[in-house]
């Protein structure tokens, strides 16, 4: 695995936290810039810190997985990216407003990165570097979901689900790519 596809895989953890940053946005009305930031920390050190937790459990079962990495990695990239899609067909916004405090980004932040946990798994399996994936995933969340608050409060909810969507085919692709391994 590349630090190319770490990046798209990234990319594709990084929706679920770029659907909710737009609900942010659309919820806030207008642009503000230090809740932008705040919600990119905690979405970016969240997806940056479930990966290594992960990480961390599947190296103490990594003995016993990593001849079957590329089956591992598909059938957790796969089960990831069809929930993402299956959600890109939901409701939109839900029940995210745009309150920024601790509870409310706690709880948002778990939720929006607990697939990353899996991917860390995944990671150990490859015996790749954690902390340069980790730091690469996190920086690509907080980019993707401060740009997401942006467009919330310019565009609204038109994109959320296409993000979810499209983070889903990411990620599924990716899984192939391990499976196959090209």
């Amino acid at each position: 695995m590349t630090y190319l596809d770490i990046f798209i895989i990234g990319i594709g953890l990084s929706m679920d936290a770029f659907a909710v940053s737009i609900c942010k946005g659309l919820a806030a009305g207008r642009f503000d810039l230090r809740k932008a930031l705040i919600i990119a920390l905690w979405f970016g050190a969240f997806q940056g810190i479930m990966p290594v937790f992960g990480f961390l459990l599947g190296s103490i079962v990594s003995g016993y997985i990593s001849r079957y990495s590329g089956i591992v990695a598909f059938i957790l990239l796969f089960i990831i990216g069809a929930g993402m899609i299956k959600e890109s067909r939901e409701e939109s916004c839900g029940n995210y407003g745009a309150d920024v405090g601790f509870k409310t980004m706690l709880a948002a932040a778990v939720a929006t990165s607990i697939d990353a946990l899996s991917v860390g798994v995944t990671f150990s399996a490859y015996r790749m570097s954690i902390l340069r994936s980790a730091l690469l995933i996190a920086a690509t969340t907080f980019v993707i979901s401060a740009f997401g608050v942006r467009i919330g409060a310019l565009f609204g909810d038109r994109y959320k689900q296409k993000a979810e969507f499209a983070g889903g085919v990411i990620l599924i692709v990716i899984g192939v790519k391990l499976l196959l391994g090209i």
